[in-house]
């Protein structure tokens, strides 16, 4: 087993397979993602599907997280539906005003 990367090699990752992806929305992805796996959640997001929400937050034309955004990719992000149920508007919220605090810091 091999554990999930701390925030910075996460983000390194990130920035080497979603170049493209502004630096504000990528230090918030990380952020988000880092905190859902806090969570007592059925299958924690990895790394595969943080890059697979960043594409898809691209393709959406996404510059910051936002609660609509959230709700409307979470699908991506986690793979059960117990889990996306289980971010309630109020959970979802909190965690991105906590990823744009960190995300907005070198």
């Amino acid at each position: 087993w091999v554990d999930y990367p701390d925030a910075p090699a996460e983000l390194a990752i990130l920035r080497r397979k979603c170049p493209h992806a502004p630096e504000t929305l990528a230090r918030q992805i990380v952020a988000f993602t880092q905190r859902l796996r806090a969570l007592d959640l059925f299958k924690a997001p990895g790394v595969a599907e943080s890059l697979d929400w960043a594409e898809a937050l691209l393709a959406l034309d996404c510059l910051v997280l936002d609660p609509q955004m959230v709700a409307d990719t979470l699908g991506v992000l986690l793979k059960y539906q117990d889990d996306v149920a289980a971010i309630s508007p109020a959970v979802a919220s909190r965690l991105i005003a906590e990823a744009r605090a960190e995300g907005v810091t070198p």
